[in-house]
């Protein structure tokens, strides 16, 4: 399993950690509280959310390469949809590691 790191700077990290959640709790099994977030997408892929006062930290974890990149792409526009307001190009992922 291959796994990156994105941190996003804003205050507002529980609220689209939350928004996020339960946006996907409809076709997804999801996992939050205020501060934490974990969403099972399907095909061994999760994504992991953590929001401090001042970060929304997102893990994004997929079997390879290829679906960890278009894993990392899903979770930016989902979070630019509750975030248009914010400036997302400031987030980039970590290099893929193995957990």
């Amino acid at each position: 399993m291959l796994q990156a790191r994105a941190v996003f700077p804003t205050s507002s990290g529980s609220r689209y950690l939350q928004q996020l959640c339960k946006h996907w709790s409809h076709k997804f099994t999801v996992e939050f509280t205020p501060e934490t977030g974990r969403i099972a997408l399907g095909n061994d892929r999760v994504c992991r959310l953590e929001a401090t006062p001042e970060h929304l930290v997102m893990v994004a974890e997929a079997p390879d390469a290829e679906a960890l990149e278009h894993l990392e792409g899903v979770i930016v526009r989902h979070v630019q949809r509750f975030a248009f307001r914010e400036n997302l190009d400031a987030v980039s992922w970590s290099a893929p590691q193995r957990n």
